[in-house]
């Protein structure tokens, strides 16, 4: 090899290494660059799944205490309920015993004054028929002596049904 060739060749090298290792050098900067913004990215990816973890945590949360505040009010709400119907019921019993008694108190009158008014018929029935074989036997004292007759209908007294 020839001396002055070398020297040459190293010259063109110590030209050329330079602007090739200032291309390295900005290939590098580049990848570093990229890889920090990677991780910047990967980081802010992360915070942000942490968050949305943490809120849906959280929202999860709400949600079974909303469902256990909603199990809660409609046990209260069937229980309000039930005593109200319970109450309504003892009341409706109260008043149809009350009823009952009334009806039964005022059947009771009524049977009575069907009794009675049996027994006035009776006795009227009877009576007739004493009057009518008591006038069979003396017409002529009936004209002049009215205070042994009994009453004829249109005048004897009306009974009071109350």
């Amino acid at each position: 090899m020839d001396r002055d060739a070398v020297l040459d060749l190293i010259d063109q090298l110590r030209v050329a290494i330079p602007e090739e290792v200032r291309a390295a050098k900005r290939i590098n900067a580049e990848g570093e660059r990229i890889i920090d913004k990677a991780e910047e990215e990967s980081s802010r990816i992360v915070s942000r799944a942490q968050e949305q973890a943490a809120f849906l945590i959280g929202e999860r949360g709400l949600l079974e205490l909303a469902e256990t505040e909603g199990r809660r009010i409609i046990d209260e709400s069937h229980a309000a309920a039930d005593a109200v119907r319970g109450g309504a019921d003892d009341y409706a019993l109260d008043i149809l015993t009350t009823l009952e008694a009334e009806v039964t108190k005022a059947l009771a009158g009524i049977q009575k004054g069907i009794g009675v008014l049996d027994d006035r018929r009776a006795e009227l029935a009877t009576a007739g028929t004493a009057v009518a074989d008591h006038g069979d036997m003396d017409d002529e004292d009936d004209e002049d002596d009215d205070e042994g007759d009994l009453l004829d209908d249109e005048d004897a007294p009306r009974p009071s049904y109350r």
